[in-house]
């Protein structure tokens, strides 16, 4: 193994423990960003390996819908992540179309798309095994001017679902919140 493939496979872990090593991400003060982490450590069911965690915005579901398949609009929330400075990600609103986000570290297919309801994809941090996918399915309804998103991720190694929790707040979530006002 190279340098650099360990240094890809350690990013994913990295991510959580960079934001809660600095002393502030994005004017969120350490032990609340900390507090935060931990408050959403119950979103992961431990007997199933899957995380199941909801959370609303404050956009129309198409809104939400093209922030997570449009490269230029999940930019935008990037700002927000513990990746700001990430190249453009590779995403599609096109089913069967790979994705590269945060510069290569997160990798996937999307399996279905349905514009403003569902994005569903086979997911994987660069680090994993070569051929190791998790799934991951949002689904999003309107709820009133704004959106629900239900998620659920399934199918990742045991030892990760801490962190993932934790990262889907830290990189999608929160910046998205942020992003919608």
């Amino acid at each position: 193994m190279t340098a650099h493939d360990a240094s890809r496979r350690d990013f994913a872990r990295q991510l959580a423990v960079v934001a809660l090593g600095s002393a502030t991400l994005a004017g969120v003060p350490k032990r609340l960003l900390a507090a935060r982490v931990a408050q959403h450590e119950g979103d992961i069911i431990h007997d199933e390996q899957s995380i199941h965690q909801v959370v609303n915005f404050k956009a129309a579901p198409l809104r939400v819908y093209g922030t997570l398949t449009d490269p230029r609009e999940f930019l935008a929330i990037m700002k927000f992540s513990t990746v700001p400075n990430a190249p453009l990600p590779e995403i599609s609103a096109r089913e069967g179309a790979k994705f590269a986000l945060f510069g290569g570290h997160i990798l996937g297919r999307n399996i279905e798309l349905v514009p403003g309801a569902r994005v569903v994809q086979a997911w994987r941090t660069s680090g994993w095994p070569t051929g190791l996918y998790s799934m991951v399915r949002m689904e999003l309804q309107a709820a009133g001017s704004g959106t629900t998103l239900t998620f659920d991720h399934t199918g990742f190694p045991k030892a990760d679902a801490e962190h993932l929790a934790a990262g889907w707040y830290l990189n999608y979530w929160t910046p998205m919140q942020k992003h919608f006002g």
